[in-house]
């Protein structure tokens, strides 16, 4: 059974840690000069993310927001347990588990920085009792 009961949530969580990362203004001088715009498609249930490095912008939803010129393409189970520093993106990428389109190497290069928002990820399950997305 999936983790999160309806796209608002995964809109909630998975993009809420995306919100917390724009709210770093270290973070966001460091992913500007990136030029990656990145789209992530989730599934069960489905849901799209588009964040904009350059402009640290979050869009939600199919059809919102710029072009990409990366997309990730993975269910929301795996997008949670990547928040929760338990999937390795390149090895995920490798074992089909999640699904890549664009140039990733551009991507992998800021991959980095996502490490730092693996904390405030679980402290914000945990203060909104969440223990079930936790254990995932």
């Amino acid at each position: 059974m999936a983790a999160f009961q309806n796209e608002a949530e995964v809109y909630e969580y998975l993009g809420g840690v995306f919100r917390l990362g724009m709210e770093d203004v270290a973070l966001v001088e460091k992913l500007k000069p990136s030029g990656v715009v990145l789209r992530i498609t989730y599934t069960d249930p489905e849901a799209v993310l588009t964040v904009d490095m350059p402009n640290s912008e979050i869009h939600e939803g199919a059809g919102n927001g710029p072009e990409p010129n990366v997309e990730l393409f993975m269910s929301a189970d795996t997008g949670n347990r990547f928040w929760l520093g338990k999937v390795v993106l390149p090895v995920a990428l490798a074992k089909g588990q999640v699904r890549a389109k664009g140039p990733v190497a551009k991507l992998l290069k800021v991959l980095p920085l996502a490490k730092g928002l693996f904390g405030p990820y679980k402290a914000m399950l945990e203060e909104k009792g969440r223990s079930d997305l936790l254990a995932a």
